[in-house]
């Protein structure tokens, strides 16, 4: 369990596109070669430590002909950003996947200052 002082709470959200592979033959539509998507995220402003960071596909487009699978996580987390990372196999071919993400931390305050 993370627990939270009465400190500033900061909480950012953001969306990405991770592949439209349909368009273009990427491996993911075709099923041939990496079946492994990873992108960095920076957050916009930085926590004071690495926050708690959910993700969740927003939208999947699947060939209805093959069985669906997916694996979706944050990875990597830091302060500053995070890995989101998606993963299919077997004969699953994804032609677009969007995910979204919510990262709750703590947030620098007006009123800290650092002893340096």
């Amino acid at each position: 369990m993370k627990r939270f002082s009465a400190q500033t709470m900061g909480i950012l959200q953001g969306s990405r596109l991770l592949f439209s592979d349909f368009s273009d033959g990427g491996v993911m539509w075709t099923g041939h070669g990496p079946r492994e998507s990873r992108h960095r995220v920076q957050f916009p402003e930085a926590f004071v430590e690495a926050p708690v960071v959910s993700v969740c596909l927003s939208m999947w487009d699947m060939d209805q002909k093959h069985n669906s699978r997916a694996d979706i996580s944050a990875q990597e987390i830091t302060a500053k950003g995070f890995v989101l990372v998606f993963k299919t196999w077997g004969d699953t071919r994804v032609a677009r996947v969007r995910a979204d993400w919510t990262a709750i931390g703590r947030a620098k305050d007006d009123d800290d200052w650092e002893i340096v």
